[in-house]
C-alpha cells in the first residue's frame, strides 16, 4: 500500500489533468443535517476522472511500446482519455466501441485524434475484439480499470482532497463499476485518515465489488444493468479488488430511481448535469444518511462524470418523483359511474394527482393508473392504508420497474380476445435497425399480441412484447429467448400487466 501513496504523490498529471474544487452543497446539508461536499470531477477536460488513469498509464509505457500504439475498449469516458492523453504524447490511438455508442460519444473520440472501430453491441464483445487486436497487430492494450498504474491516476484525486480539506472526512462515497476509482482514492486516503469510512457505492443491477466481498473472490456476474453505464461492470477488477476487499468499510446499492433523484440533487447544487454513474456517489450518500440516521458528520460524494446524452434526460426527469420518494404510483378500482373520479380524488385529501390514467373496460368499476404527490415512503403507506380503510381496492406500483417503463404509458390496453398470453420484457441495443432486426429475430413462432417500445436516449432500447402461447410453452419460449443474447425479463405475473392488459379478470 505505501508504495501506491509514493507513486500517487510523484503523478506527472497534471499538464493536462486539472485538480478539481471540492464544492459546498449546502441545500443538501439543510436537508440531511450533515455537511455535504461534492468533488468536481465533471469539470475534467474530458468531463470525467478517466482522464487521470489513463494519462499516468501511458506516461509509464516505455519508447518502445508507445512507438507501437495503444488500444483501449470503451464505451464512452475511458476511450476520451485515452484518446486525448494519446494525442498530447503523440501516440497512435485506436479505441475499439460497441456499435450501440451514441453518435455524440463516438464524435467526441475522433475529435481528439483516435481511430474508431466499431464492433458488436456491448462492452464485452468490444473489449475481445480490443485484445485480439493488440495481439495481431502489437499494440499496448489500456485497460479502464485493472491496471496499478490507472489505479495510481485515479488516486490522485483521494491526495488532492486530503490537501483541500483542513479537517479529515467522516466518510465518502465512491462509484465502483471496475473498482480503478474507489481503489485509488481509498489506499490514499485510509493511509491519511484511517478513521474514515470508505463507502462503495454501486448500482443494484450491477452490484460486483458487493458479490465479490461475499464470495471472497471477484465473481463474474450473470447480467448487468444498462442504466448506469459508466459503472455497468460484470466482474470487479483483480488488482482493485486487493485494495478494496482492505480498505472499504461498507457497499451500498442504490435504484435508478435514487440514482436519477441524485442528478437533480447535484444540478440543484451546481447546475451541472451528471452522467447516471457520475452522481452514484451521491446517491449512496443519500441513502447512507437515510439508513443511519446520522447528523453533523462531513460527508463527501465523488461528481465522477458528466458524460450524458441530452435525450436521457426526458426519462431521468420522469424518473426523479419517485426517486425523491416523493410519488406514489397506485392502481387503484373505482365505481364506473359519474362522480367516482371526484369522490377518489376527494379520498385523497388535498394531495396532488400527478398523472391519472384510465380507459373504459367494464361496466360496473374502472381501474385507475395514478400518480399521487407524497412526501416519503411513510406518507406513500399511510395513503395506501387510507384508501383501503375507505373502500378502495389499491395497490402499490411504486416499485415496479414495468408499471414505470411501460405500463404508464399504455394504460387501457385490455384485449380479452387474445386468449392466454405470456409477456416478457426486453432490453435490446439501440442502434439503426435494431427493432426490425429484433422482430426478425423473433420470427413467426408465436403470433405478437402487444408491443410497446421506448428510446430513453440510453444505448439500449426498453421493449414491452405479448405472445400468443399458453403457460405450457412457456419453457419453449423460455429457450428460443436464451438463444437471442438479449437481456429479458418474464412479466406475466406481474400485477402490473395483469391490472391493465390482461383480460380484465
Amino acid at each position: 500500500m505505501h508504495d501506491y501513496i509514493a507513486k500517487i504523490q510523484a503523478a506527472q498529471i497534471y499538464d493536462l489533468a486539472i485538480e478539481t474544487p471540492i464544492n459546498a452543497a449546502p441545500l443538501l446539508s439543510q436537508r440531511l443535517g450533515n455537511g455535504v461536499l461534492l468533488k468536481r470531477e465533471d469539470l475534467q477536460p474530458v468531463f470525467s476522472f478517466k482522464l487521470r488513469g489513463a494519462y499516468n498509464k501511458l506516461l509509464h509505457l516505455s519508447p518502445e511500446q508507445r512507438a507501437r500504439g495503444v488500444i483501449a475498449a470503451s464505451a464512452g469516458n475511458h476511450a476520451q482519455g485515452v484518446a486525448m492523453a494519446a494525442h498530447k504524447m503523440g501516440i497512435h490511438a485506436t479505441i475499439v466501441m460497441p456499435k450501440t455508442t451514441p453518435e455524440i460519444k463516438i464524435d467526441a473520440v475522433r475529435a481528439r485524434g483516435a481511430e474508431v472501430v466499431l464492433v458488436g453491441d456491448s462492452f464485452d464483445v468490444a473489449a475481445e475484439h480490443a485484445s485480439a487486436l493488440a495481439a495481431a497487430q502489437g499494440l499496448v492494450y489500456i485497460h479502464p480499470f485493472d491496471d496499478p498504474d490507472v489505479i495510481i491516476g485515479q488516486g490522485t484525486i483521494g491526495m488532492e482532497i486530503h490537501r483541500q480539506l483542513s479537517a479529515p472526512l467522516d466518510a465518502i462515497f465512491i462509484a465502483v463499476g471496475g473498482g480503478g476509482l474507489c481503489a485509488g482514492i481509498a489506499v490514499y486516503l485510509k493511509q491519511m485518515w484511517p478513521e474514515i469510512k470508505i463507502i462503495a457505492v454501486e448500482s443494484d443491477d450491477a452490484a460486483c465489488l458487493d458479490a465479490a466481498l461475499r464470495f471472497g473472490h471477484p465473481v463474474t456476474l450473470p447480467e448487468v444493468g444498462i442504466f448506469a453505464d459508466g459503472t455497468a461492470v460484470a466482474r470487479i477488477g483483480e488488482h482493485p479488488f486487493k485494495i478494496l476487499k482492505h480498505l472499504v468499510d461498507s457497499v451500498i446499492t442504490v435504484t435508478t430511481d435514487e440514482i436519477c433523484a441524485a442528478i437533480k440533487d447535484t444540478f440543484n447544487e451546481t447546475r451541472a448535469i451528471c452522467e447516471p454513474s457520475g452522481a452514484m456517489g451521491l446517491a449512496g450518500l443519500k441513502k447512507y444518511v437515510a439508513d443511519t440516521g446520522i447528523r453533523g458528520q462531513s460527508l463527501l460524494a465523488v461528481q465522477c462524470g458528466a458524460n450524458i446524452d441530452f435525450d436521457r434526460l426526458r426519462y431521468i426527469s420522469e424518473r426523479t418523483q419517485t426517486g425523491e420518494k416523493r410519488e406514489a404510483i397506485l392502481a387503484v378500482v373505482i365505481d364506473e359511474r359519474p362522480g367516482s373520479f371526484k369522490a377518489f380524488c376527494t379520498a385523497l385529501e388535498q394531495r396532488n394527482i400527478s398523472e391519472f390514467n384510465y380507459r373504459y373496460a367494464r361496466s360496473d368499476a374502472a381501474q385507475i393508473f395514478a400518480g399521487v404527490q407524497v412526501s416519503g415512503d411513510h406518507d406513500r403507506h399511510a395513503l395506501v392504508a387510507d384508501l383501503a380503510t375507505k373502500g378502495y381496492a389499491v395497490e402499490d406500483l411504486t416499485d415496479n420497474e414495468m408499471a414505470k417503463l411501460h405500463i404508464r404509458h399504455m394504460v387501457g390496453g385490455r384485449a380479452p380476445q387474445v386468449g392466454e398470453e405470456q409477456v416478457y420484457r426486453f432490453d435490446f441495443p439501440e442502434r439503426p435497425g435494431a427493432l426490425l432486426n429484433f422482430l426478425n429475430l423473433l420470427g413467426d413462432s408465436w403470433n405478437i399480441s402487444m408491443f410497446h417500445y421506448r428510446n430513453h436516449g440510453s444505448a439500449f432500447g426498453r421493449v414491452l412484447v405479448g405472445l400468443q402461447a399458453t403457460a405450457e410453452e412457456q419453457g419453449a419460449i423460455g429457450r428460443f429467448l436464451d438463444t437471442l443474447n438479449y437481456r429479458y425479463v418474464d412479466e406475466t405475473n406481474n400485477p402490473a400487466c395483469r391490472l391493465f392488459l390482461g383480460d380484465g379478470g
